[in-house]
C-alpha cells in the first residue's frame, strides 16, 4: 500500500515541533562540500548539530549524540576509519544512524566502504536512484553524484534493500519515496532549485537523523523530513532570483516553517 503525505499534515507539524523542542544533538560525518550547508539546516530546523571527524573522537561521540549522520561524499582514508568507529559506536549504544552512499554507483572503493557499513544496520539509508539501486545489487551506475535512475524506477530496488538490511530507505528524486521493504510513503513536492544548490540532499540526512534523535520512528522520521524539506523548498523558490538566494531563503524558510499562527 502507498500512503501520499505532504506538508502540512498534522503528524509532520507534531514530529517538527518535537524536535524543536528537543534540539537533539545530531553528529554529522559527511562531505566537506556540504558541511557548513548542513549545520546550518540543522540549527534552522531547531537541531543542534556537531561535525566531528576525527577517527580518534568519532566513537566516542556517537555514542553520545542523539542522531549519527554518515555521508560518504568526499571520503578518505582516515574518514573511512572514522566512519566505521562512528558506526560501530552507534550500533552499540542504539544510536539511530543515517547512511549516505553518494556515488556509490559510480566508485568501487566507496561502493565497498558503504558496503561495509550496512553492517552496523543503519537506521534510515537515504540515496538517490542510482546509489539505491547499487546497494541493492543492481544496476546503478550513475553520473558522479547525479543518478540517473528515477526514484519511481527504483522503489523496487529500494524495498529489497529495506527487507534485507532491517533499514528504512528513503529514496529521493522528482518524487520522494520512503519504505520499510512493505509500507512506501510517496512525498511529493520541492522545486528543481533543490537540486542547484550543493548539499540539500546531503543535508536531508542530517535532518532524517534529527526527526530520530527526536525519538520518531524511522519510517516516520524520515517522512518528516522529507516533507518538511519539500515544502520549504517550495516556499523557498517562490521568492528566489536564482540558486544563492535560493540557498539563504530555504535556511529562512525551514526556520519558518511551522512557526507560524497557524502551524504551516
Amino acid at each position: 500500500m502507498t500512503i501520499q503525505r505532504t506538508w502540512p499534515h498534522p503528524d509532520i507539524q507534531a514530529d517538527l515541533a518535537a524536535l524543536r523542542h528537543q534540539a537533539p544533538l545530531i553528529h554529522c560525518l559527511t562531505n566537506i562540500v556540504a558541511s557548513g550547508f548542513t549545520a546550518n539546516v540543522l540549527l534552522a530546523i531547531g537541531a543542534s548539530p556537531a561535525m566531528v571527524i576525527a577517527k580518534q573522537e568519532a566513537g566516542e561521540f556517537a555514542a553520545m549524540a542523539a542522531g549519527l549522520l554518515i555521508n560518504v561524499g568526499t571520503v578518505t582514508s582516515a574518514t573511512a576509519r572514522a566512519m566505521e568507529r562512528a558506526a560501530a559506536a552507534a550500533a552499540d549504544a542504539a544510536t539511530p544512524w543515517v547512511l549516505d552512499p553518494v556515488a556509490v554507483g559510480a566508485l568501487a572503493w566507496r561502493r565497498r566502504i558503504a558496503t561495509d557499513l550496512l553492517a552496523h544496520r543503519p537506521t534510515v539509508i537515504r540515496g538517490n536512484g542510482s546509489e539505491i539501486l547499487t546497494l541493492a545489487g543492481a544496476e546503478g551506475s550513475g553520473k558522479g553524484v547525479d543518478s540517473t535512475a528515477t526514484s519511481t524506477a527504483s522503489l523496487s530496488a529500494a524495498r529489497a534493500l529495506a527487507s534485507r538490511t532491517g533499514a528504512v530507505v528513503a529514496l529521493s528524486g522528482v518524487i520522494d519515496y520512503v519504505t520499510d521493504g512493505a509500507e512506501v510513503i510517496e512525498v511529493a513536492g520541492g522545486d528543481p532549485m533543490m537540486t542547484r544548490v550543493t548539499g540539500v540532499g546531503c543535508a536531508l540526512g542530517a535532518v532524517i537523523a534529527a526527526f530520530l534523535g527526536a525519538g520518531c520512528p524511522p519510517l516516520r522520521a524520515a517522512t518528516a523530513a522529507s516533507a518538511v524539506f519539500a515544502g520549504a523548498g517550495e516556499r523557498a523558490a517562490a521568492r528566489a532570483r536564482g540558486p544563492g538566494s535560493f540557498a539563504v531563503a530555504f535556511i529562512d524558510e525551514l526556520s519558518l516553517i511551522g512557526s507560524e499562527p497557524d502551524g504551516n
